[in-house]
């Protein structure tokens, strides 16, 4: 099973920027779908964007306009740039190399989990 490891998290701001990186163990070019979940105190893990093998994009609605899911085929990585972070962005991000859609916006992670990385954004 791949393995992956997430990293770029920190603390920043309110309006900053912060990109997150998802490295995997293997080639993600045949992927069906990737995704960036995150989990904030409290809270059920959501979807946050997700990236299809034809390189089609899905984003939550709270992100939308402020986040951009992408991949680097040849370094096997899945990046999340966050830009206009808000404190509400602030939770536990993960990704997940094996997503798929199970309809009315449930993109839902089949693949194992990172540890993710932390995301703190306050002044």
């Amino acid at each position: 099973q791949v393995q992956l490891v997430e990293s770029g998290g920190g603390l920043v701001e309110p309006g900053g920027s912060l990109r997150l990186s998802c490295a995997a163990s293997r080639s993600i070019s045949s992927l069906r779908a990737m995704g960036w979940y995150r989990q904030a105190p409290g809270k059920q893990r959501e979807v946050v964007a997700v990236i299809t093998r034809d390189d089609s994009t899905n984003y939550a609605d709270s992100v939308k306009g402020r986040f951009t899911i992408s991949r680097d085929n040849a370094k096997n990585t899945v990046y999340l740039q966050m830009n206009s972070l808000k404190p509400e962005d602030t939770a536990m991000y993960y990704c997940n190399l094996d997503v798929v859609n199970l309809g009315f916006g449930d993109w839902r992670g089949l693949g194992s989990w990172g540890e993710g990385t932390l995301v703190t954004v306050s002044s």
